[in-house]
């Protein structure tokens, strides 16, 4: 399957997931509103979310897709089965004590990740009594990313593209049809986490048993392979993550300020992830395989195609991305969430962090497709050089931008935090960049002046046709739930025609980016 053919699988199912989510936190805040409660259950499940991401999306793929493609392309079938399993167990034993150990200490783990809860006795009892629930998600999700990366690795993309609309839909289920039957309705969301993290192990395991990989999992600490994985995870575990960690840092200083920052953040993160999802996670997924695959052959001209191709991508979509999300911040929020408990002034409130994350929507895809360049090639130190340098610059923000905000009680302090963490974002992903290059693993190929000029430009009749037809925020807040539906679809389709007639008009044919990258 061609890289694009596969990224656009990837995107497709993404783009479902996204879409369930969506739907998802439409729900949550119809039913649950934004306060106590959902800030509660958004920090239960952020830490074993974040930690999700590390071993799951983060540091344990980047380190075992590698290996595993190398296993593949020059051992035996019995061998790659035996990584397989020895892995599985390996990370299934150390994940199980460390869920153990976290359900005991989950108050002290609160107290770590949102200390501004210290004071707020109900609130914190309630975050613990639900990161008790959620916390064992943080093990199956973590096996399911193993078996991910297995079909990744033979090219199954869809199957794990597919794997996340589970937990959208079992959340929604909680929420409607649990939560009425508990004493504190929240929980049933805690509950749903859990549930949907076995769904989707149990729904990955039979596709990993057709291609013959499925055995049982066997303790494996000294096996050459599973060694080399967990030398390769340990640094990456800070140097994949670091949007990550940056964005748990903003929750972290979040939790201080007035209750609603941590829904009003978790739903600009939310936008923000619609298009880093379809188009960054995709494009990582897919060439970090084929990254693996081109450094086992030793074709340091392709592996070099292949990051100039995924760079190009990010510059034709994720750009315009980026605009619209910033224009269209009020229209997308008021559409999606102005009914129920949520109100016009926690539309206002997402607007701010909305717009600043959407800033950095190009720097954080770009970290996503950079950082697979090292550790297709098992180089996970750099990252993480790279990482703490970014990690100074978003704390040094944080400070810079929210503690005048919160001394001069300017509103919207919440927004500072996004704000740093998008210059973070394009820090880490400009040293990636410049890394590459000066190594020499990186070339450009021809075009890129031509095709920046073209791009950009197409942006600006983009931005114009947008900022000119959304209109004011307050015609927005006044219009019925149908009349949004239609004016955003409206819009959004007036700028994407604008953004590729102009493209085509100046002689970008899509065509062109569509093939494989060079050998």
């Amino acid at each position: 399957m061609g890289l694009l053919k596969s990224t656009a699988v990837v995107s497709a199912m993404t783009l479902l997931s996204r879409v369930l989510g969506l739907a998802r936190d439409m729900v949550f805040t119809r039913i649950f509103g934004v306060g106590a409660g959902t800030d509660a259950f958004l920090i239960a499940f952020k830490i074993p979310n974040f930690l999700r991401r590390l071993f799951a999306e983060g540091a344990f793929s980047q380190a075992f897709v590698p290996v595993l493609t190398e296993y593949k392309t020059k051992r035996s079938h019995d061998e790659v089965a035996e990584l397989a399993s020895r892995t599985a167990g390996t990370l299934g034993v150390i994940l199980f004590l460390v869920c153990v150990v976290s359900v005991i200490a989950a108050p002290i783990l609160v107290l770590v990740f949102a200390p501004g809860f210290i004071d707020q006795g109900q609130k914190l009892e309630l975050t613990t009594q639900m990161l008790r629930i959620t916390f064992p998600y943080l093990l199956f999700i973590s096996l399911t990313a193993l078996a991910s990366g297995v079909l990744n690795s033979y090219g199954r993309f869809a199957i794990p593209a597919f794997t996340p609309v589970f937990l959208n839909i079992i959340l929604i289920l909680a929420a409607i049809y649990l939560a009425p039957h508990l004493d504190d309705p929240i929980t049933a969301l805690a509950w749903g986490v859990l549930i949907a993290g076995v769904v989707q192990l149990g729904f990955q395991l039979p596709y990993v048993a057709r291609l013959g990989l499925l055995r049982r999992p066997r303790w494996g600490f000294r096996d050459e392979g599973v060694r080399r994985i967990m030398k390769l995870m340990l640094p990456g575990i800070f140097g994949s993550s670091v949007m990550q960690i940056n964005l748990l840092l903003d929750t972290l200083i979040a939790s201080f300020l007035i209750t609603g920052s941590v829904t009003w953040l978790y739903l600009s993160d939310r936008m923000m992830e619609l298009p880093l999802g379809i188009l960054g996670i995709a494009l990582a997924t897919v060439i970090l395989p084929s990254l693996s695959e081109k450094h086992a052959n030793a074709d340091s001209k392709a592996f070099s195609h292949t990051i100039d191709w995924a760079l190009r991508w990010v510059l034709l979509v994720g750009t315009p991305a980026a605009i619209a999300l910033a224009v269209l911040a009020v229209p997308i929020l008021s559409t999606l969430f102005l009914h129920g408990k949520f109100s016009v002034h926690d539309v206002m409130m997402a607007r701010m962090s909305l717009v600043a994350y959407s800033l950095g929507i190009v720097g954080f895809i770009l970290v996503k497709v950079l950082a697979p360049g090292y550790f297709a090639r098992q180089d996970t130190k750099t990252p993480v050089r790279i990482a703490i340098i970014a990690m100074v610059v978003n704390m040094i923000c944080n400070v810079a931008f929210v503690v005048p905000m919160v001394m001069l009680d300017m509103e919207g302090p919440h927004a500072g935090l996004a704000l740093a963490t998008t210059v973070s974002s394009f820090v880490n992903s400009g040293l990636l960049l410049r890394g590459l290059w000066k190594s020499g693993v990186y070339r450009p190929n021809a075009g890129w002046l031509k095709l920046a000029v073209q791009v950009a430009l197409a942006n600006m009749v983009m931005f114009s046709v947008l900022w000119f037809a959304s209109g004011d925020a307050e015609s927005w807040i006044l219009a019925s739930t149908w009349q949004r539906i239609g004016w955003l679809s409206g819009l959004i389709a007036a700028g994407a025609a604008a953004y590729f007639v102009v493209l085509w008009l100046f002689g970008v044919r899509v065509s062109h980016l569509m093939h494989r990258p060079a050998t």
